[in-house]
C-alpha cells in the first residue's frame, strides 16, 4: 500500500469510503496484500486503497471520483489470472477495484435458459446454483472455485469445453458495465439478435478492464447432460489426433466436449504431485483426455449388455480406431469416481507445472493442422537446449499451453530462455497462430503485441482506448501498448 498520501488523494479516499462504507474499503497493508500479488507470484503492485463496492451504482460513483481526481483504476475478479492484468502497474496513484462483494445471482430464467448475475459471482457458485434445474453453464477450468464471471468475461476465458460451447464471449448475451467517465451502460435483455450499431458487449469482453468495468452479465445456459462418456487415450502419434477427434465428432453428432492433450511427462508430473496412479502402466506419450456428453434421453438408455448407448457408441469408435492403429490404448471411465479422477488429473495440471522451480508457460493458438509439426520441432529445440517440457493443450481448438521447465538453476539461464521464447513465438507467427489464446495480454505480453500485431491493428485499438478513456485511468499499462 502507498503511505503518506497527498491531501487531495486522501480526500478522494475519504469520499470513496463514504460511498462504499467501511466494509467496502481496505487501506492497511496486511489486509490488502492478497489483492496486490497475482496467482503466480510474479506480478505485484501498489494501491492507495482496495475498493470493494457492493453495487453497480457504487462502482459508477467511485469511477466518477477517480476520473475527476486522475486516479487510475485496476479492476479485479478472483485474482486467478496469470498475465498480470489484474494487478496495478505504474507510478501514478491507483485504486484496486475488487468486485468480490458483488456476488448476487440476480435471476435464472429456466425457460429462456439464461442467468443474470453480478460480475463478482464465482463461476462454480453459478454452476452449483443452476444444477438442481438440470442446467449448466459450461465454462470449465481448474480455477472455477475462485474465478469470477466478470474476470472470465474481461479476459474472454476459454477452458476445456471451448471445443463445443465456445469461449466466455460466446456464452454471454449482454453486459452491464461502468465506462471510464462513470456512466453506466446496460443491456441485460437477453435478446439473441440485435443489429443496432457497434456491439459494446464484444468490445468490453476481452478488453481486460481497459475500457470499463464489467459489473453484470446475462449468460447462456444449456441442458445438463444425461449421458457422459469419459476416456483417457494413448494415441500412436500427434498426426493421429485430428483423425481421432473428427471420427468421434462424426459418430457422436458433434458432441465432443473435451479433447485435452496430456503427454507422458505432464501426466508423470501431475501424478507425482497428487500422489496418484497414472491411467496406464506404460506411459502414454500422446495422451488425450476425452469427454463426450449428450442431453438426448436416448443416449442415456441402456442396451441388453447394460451399456449406456452413448458409451456404446464411443467404445465402438475406439475399437475401430485401435484396429486402424490410431489409438494404442484406451481407459473408458466406468464410474463417476473414475471420471472424477481423470478430471482431477487434468485440472491439477497448472498446479503441478507451477510447482517446478523454473517455469515459462506460453498460451498459444495454432491452426489445427499445424499442431503436430509445431510440437515436433519445438520439443526437439527445447530438449537440445537442456530444458524440459510440460505441455498441456486444449487440442480440439488448437490452444497449447506449451511450457518450458527446469529443475536446476544452471540450465535455466536468461539467454537460453529468451532465445527459446523468441524462436518459439516466431514459429507460432510463421504458422499463422496467436501468442495469446485465452489468458489475456495483461503486462506479460505487451511486448508481443508490439512485435506481432500489425501497426494498423494496434493503431485502431489505441484510437478506441483514447476515445473511451482519454485520461487513461482504466488499467493503464496493460493489454494495449501506448501509442
Amino acid at each position: 500500500m502507498q503511505h503518506a498520501l497527498p491531501h487531495e488523494t486522501a480526500t478522494t479516499v475519504d469520499a470513496i469510503r463514504a460511498i462504499v462504507g467501511e466494509r467496502g474499503i481496505v487501506t492497511d497493508a496486511a489486509s490488502a496484500a492478497r489483492y496486490l500479488t497475482d496467482w503466480t507470484g510474479e506480478f505485484t503492485g501498489e494501491a492507495i486503497a482496495i475498493v470493494r463496492p457492493a453495487s453497480t451504482e457504487e462502482v459508477s460513483q467511485v469511477v466518477r471520483l477517480c476520473a475527476a481526481a486522475g486516479i487510475a483504476i485496476t479492476s479485479q475478479g478472483g485474482n486467478t489470472g496469470i498475465a498480470g492484468g489484474g494487478i496495478p502497474y505504474g507510478n501514478r496513484p491507483h485504486i484496486l477495484l475488487s468486485l468480490d462483494r458483488m456476488r448476487t445471482i440476480r435471476s435464472v430464467d429456466k425457460a429462456a435458459r439464461t442467468a443474470t448475475v453480478d460480475a463478482g459471482v464465482v463461476l462454480q457458485t453459478l454452476q452449483e446454483t443452476i444444477a438442481p434445474d438440470d442446467l449448466i453453464y459450461p465454462l470449465m477450468f481448474g480455477a472455477r472455485g475462485s474465478c469470477t464471471i466478470g474476470g472470465n468475461l474481461a479476459t474472454n476465458a476459454g477452458g476445456s469445453n471451448v471445443l463445443r460451447y465456445g469461449t466466455a464471449r460466446a456464452l454471454c448475451l449482454g453486459l452491464e458495465a461502468v465506462l471510464p467517465d462513470g456512466s453506466i451502460v446496460s443491456d441485460l435483455s437477453g435478446v439473441r439478435k440485435d443489429n443496432t450499431g457497434y456491439d459494446l458487449r464484444d468490445l468490453l469482453i476481452g478488453a481486460e478492464g481497459t475500457l470499463g468495468v464489467i459489473t453484470g452479465a446475462i449468460l447462456r445456459l444449456f441442458p445438463a447432460p444425461v449421458a457422459v462418456a469419459t476416456a483417457f487415450l494413448s494415441l500412436r502419434d500427434m498426426n493421429s489426433a485430428l483423425v481421432v477427434l473428427n471420427r468421434l465428432q462424426d459418430v457422436s453428432g458433434g458432441l465432443v466436449e473435451a479433447f485435452e492433450y496430456m503427454p507422458a511427462p505432464l501426466v508423470e508430473a501431475i501424478c507425482a504431485h497428487l500422489q496418484m496412479r497414472p491411467p496406464f502402466d506404460a506411459p502414454a506419450e500422446i495422451g488425450i483426455l476425452l469427454e463426450i456428453a449428450s442431453s438426448r434421453p436416448t443416449d442415456a438408455e441402456v442396451d441388453d449388455t447394460g451399456t449406456q448407448n452413448l458409451q456404446g457408441i464411443v467404445l465402438a469408435a475406439l475399437e475401430a480406431l485401435m484396429e486402424e492403429d490410431m489409438v494404442v490404448d484406451a481407459l473408458v471411465a466406468s464410474s463417476e469416481q473414475q471420471r472424477a479422477d481423470l478430471w482431477r488429473m487434468r485440472e491439477s495440471a497448472a498446479e503441478a507445472i507451477f510447482a517446478k522451480p523454473h517455469v515459462y508457460m506460453f498460451d498459444i493458438a495454432l491452426p489445427l493442422a499445424k499442431v503436430p509439426e509445431f510440437v515436433s520441432l519445438t520439443d526437439a529445440e527445447v530438449d537440445a537446449a537442456g530444458l524440459s517440457t510440460l505441455t498441456v493443450a486444449h487440442l480440439g481448438d488448437g490452444n497449447l499451453h506449451y511450457t518450458m521447465v527446469a529443475d536446476s538453476d544452471a540450465a535455466w539461464t536468461a539467454d537460453t530462455v529468451n532465445r527459446l521464447k523468441d524462436h518459439i513465438l516466431e514459429r507460432v507467427n510463421q504458422m499463422g497462430g496467436s501468442f495469446s489464446a485465452e489468458h489475456g495480454i495483461g503486462r506479460s505480453k505487451l511486448d508481443f503485441m508490439r512485435r506481432y500485431r500489425k501497426a494498423e491493428r494496434l493503431s485502431a485499438m489505441q484510437k478506441i482506448k483514447a476515445a473511451l478513456d482519454p485520461a487513461e485511468i482504466m488499467n493503464p499499462g496493460k493489454t494495449i501498448p501506448a501509442s
